[in-house]
């Protein structure tokens, strides 16, 4: 199995550092009830503006429902489709528009979402879990087949199971998966008092 721990600049917790975006999924591995329950349990604890909780996650088990399963990865680009079809869990993450308690614009209804699915794609790694997040499905068709209210976003695809070796996946992406992890110095995105001050 690959495993690609973080190369930081100072020592982070290793439920961070090995949090990575695998693409080769195991086909005979199911997820059980309950550890797809802490999952969700683990969004549902997030942080968000007002405690009002603006995500919805619409949950896709092949193990339990293989026509919602396969409706969700009609909704997956093609080229994702190829790695993608080997997760048994497709998780379409949802944001709401408005603010349940008054009506009104929730400008951070995005920005809560995600905070929702990192906890649960770090859930997941606690579990011995893979995730990976797609941006690569489409939107309106997914708006269409599984149901979704006028007065959401859907923001991501996410695909859910037990990691495989590489040499599963099509060789188009098998470089992809065993290459280096990389992010930006953090002095390049992280700034002190002002923009542009570099956080050092």
């Amino acid at each position: 199995m690959q495993h690609k721990r973080a190369t930081t600049q100072v020592q982070i917790h290793d439920l961070i550092a090995s949090r990575w975006s695998p693409r080769a999924f195991a086909v005979d591995k199911m997820v059980s009830h309950p550890d797809l329950t802490a999952c969700l349990e683990a969004a549902r604890w997030a942080p968000s503006c007002f405690n009002d909780q603006p995500w919805r996650f619409v949950v896709c088990d092949k193990s339990s429902n293989l026509a919602a399963w396969e409706t969700a990865l009609s909704v997956i680009v093609e080229k994702n489709q190829l790695w993608a079809k080997n997760a048994p869990v497709f998780i379409l993450t949802v944001a709401m528009q408005n603010f349940n308690h008054n009506g009104k614009a929730n400008r951070f209804a995005a920005y809560d979402t995600g905070a929702a699915t990192l906890s649960l794609c770090l859930q997941a790694n606690a579990l011995g879990l893979i995730t990976h997040q797609m941006g690569g499905f489409d939107a309106d068709k997914a708006r269409q087949v599984l149901n979704l209210p006028d007065d959401c976003t859907p923001m991501a695809m996410l695909a859910l199971g037990y990691q495989a070796e590489a040499d599963n996946l099509a060789e188009e992406f098998q470089a992809g998966e065993q290459a280096e992890r990389s992010r930006a110095a953090l002095e390049l995105r992280f700034y002190l008092g002002q923009w542009g001050e570099a956080f050092k």
